[in-house]
């Protein structure tokens, strides 16, 4: 069963889609520094990244400067959620550079 996952690379890219495993978003040569599951919330106009991948572990936003995010999310504001009762949502849009690209 697919669901809905993302991973982000060591390079700053963002990924998403329904796949099997995160691995499945990966191309050659990628380093994958973390992912999780997302989903949307059209209410407030936003991309909700939670809970951890169990192969990459959480995402590591400490390593990035900027993200790298296909154009079609521009507008959205991105919010990683942490799945613990230690961390505040990390407010990816107001915390890196967002640079948008077209999909390959």
């Amino acid at each position: 069963m697919t669901q809905p996952k993302f991973i982000i690379t060591l390079d700053g890219v963002f990924r998403l889609g329904m796949v099997h495993m995160h691995k499945d978003l990966l191309k050659p040569g990628d380093q994958c520094i973390g992912g999780g599951y997302y989903h949307f919330d059209y209410i407030s106009n936003s991309l909700i990244l939670d809970h951890t991948s169990y192969d990459y572990g959480a995402p590591k936003w400490h390593l990035l400067e900027t993200l790298k995010v296909p154009s079609v999310y521009r507008g959205l504001r991105i919010i990683y959620q942490y799945d613990d009762r230690y961390h505040e949502d990390f407010d990816v849009s107001e915390e890196l550079t967002i640079e948008f690209y077209d999909y390959d």
